[in-house]
């Protein structure tokens, strides 16, 4: 089979040659761009600088030869570059303080202090030297008890979103980049274009915005629909010229779970939440039907997998398993022949990072076993590959993936 013909049995729930894989489709299943050297090194393939695509997890965006090694099916297409497809004269050389030498896309919203921290100080993140991210003060969502809960402020919204509406340019690139994409590899698109935007953690954050949940329904369901409408007039523009061509689409990125259970009620989600995802699936699903909806959202979210599915989403990830009192053969009982699980194929938080080779390959082989049973299923890891990870222990999870039927 090629790459595309395997990722699309997969997402139909058809069987296939081998387990279909990820590396880098969206920014829960990358890699970061200090582990990234190493892995191109360890692979005996040539040096390169990294290109960091996301600059708060500092993700790097995987190569295609990258890629081809590792044994990967798809192709990331973001909103002007993909793997493989990059116009050099749009990024910067950086080295983070001399950690890291590397591509950005934006030299100039850094800057590096004098003890080695680097900084974005229009979005207040800060790297120190021991560290690998970007992050702000409380994770940039800081709770205070003694005050009221601040305003939603609908009318800033409303004029922020239109004043970062797609360009015509960005359009006119995007579909260029998906067409190249689609007739000269054999791989499958994931397209990374504008997303729906609601979210649990959103607006002011996890200790804000379930409060506000259940403060004032009226007043989030009237952000709701701004931000369903703002996102489906998007789509509206750029559907038409890259349906042909797409395979996956990144609908959100909406993290319900903490590590041991959800952070606002399933009752919560199916009032405020599961309409607005319900009209985007449809609208997607009615202009593209080959296309395939994709969903993130980390943490213990097992009790929300039929909203989930009612929702009308067709893949999930990055099925955190670890997370809550349910494993993975939980997941794949609830989940087999309902919706394609994206992930799940090693626990980054223990196993991959303290395991050795044995336990490495024993975790891979049971959990892809199982859930790639009556297929629809893509391997990677539950969320990114961080940078510690050593590069011998990623190439043994790809190649114990691989080794797998489907």
């Amino acid at each position: 089979m090629t790459h595309r013909e395997r990722v699309i049995r997969a997402l139909n729930f058809l069987e296939t040659d081998r387990i279909p894989m990820d590396l880098g489709g969206m920014d829960s299943t990358g890699i970061s761009a200090f582990a990234y050297p190493h892995l191109v090194k360890f692979l005996e393939l040539e040096e390169r600088l990294p290109y960091v695509h996301d600059t708060g997890q500092m993700l790097a965006l995987p190569d295609l030869d990258v890629l081809d090694t590792l044994g990967c099916d798809v192709i990331t297409i973001r909103m002007g570059f993909a793997n493989g497809y990059v116009e050099e004269n749009q990024w910067d050389y950086f080295d983070f303080g001399g950690r890291l030498s590397a591509k950005v896309i934006n030299a100039s919203c850094f800057k590096v202090l004098e003890d080695g921290t680097v900084t974005q100080p229009d979005y207040g993140l800060r790297m120190p030297p021991d560290s690998y991210v970007f992050d702000s003060e409380h994770g940039g969502q800081p709770v205070f008890f003694d005050n009221d809960l601040p305003e939603l402020d609908l009318g800033k919204i409303k004029e922020d979103l239109l004043n970062h509406k797609l360009s015509d340019e960005t359009i006119e690139k995007v579909s260029e980049i998906c067409k190249k994409a689609y007739e000269e590899t054999d791989r499958a698109l994931f397209l990374n274009g504008p997303m729906l935007g609601i979210g649990i953690g959103n607006f002011g954050g996890v200790g804000y915005f379930p409060l506000l949940c259940l403060t004032n329904e009226e007043k989030v369901k009237e952000l709701h629909e701004i931000l369903l409408n703002h996102a489906i007039s998007e789509l509206e523009r750029l559907l038409p010229h890259v349906k042909d061509y797409v395979h996956i689409y990144m609908c959100n990125a909406d993290d319900w779970g903490t590590q041991s259970n959800l952070i606002a009620s399933p009752d919560t989600f199916k009032r405020l939440f599961l309409p607005y995802y319900q009209e985007f699936n449809r609208y997607i699903h009615t202009q593209a039907p080959h296309i395939k909806t994709f969903l993130h959202s980390c943490g213990a979210v097992y009790d929300l997998l039929d909203s989930f599915i009612e929702c009308g989403f067709d893949i999930l990830n990055p099925v955190q398993w670890t997370a809550g009192k349910y494993n993975y053969h939980d997941w794949k009982k609830k989940c087999e022949g309902r919706v394609v699980l994206w992930g799940g194929g090693i626990d980054t938080q223990k196993t991959l990072p303290l395991g050795n080779k044995e336990d490495i390959i024993k975790q891979v082989s049971e959990i892809v076993s199982v859930f790639s049973r009556g297929s629809g299923y893509v391997f990677c890891s539950i969320h990114n590959i961080l940078a510690e990870i050593e590069p011998w222990k990623i190439k043994t999870i790809y190649e114990t993936a691989q080794s797998i039927k489907g």
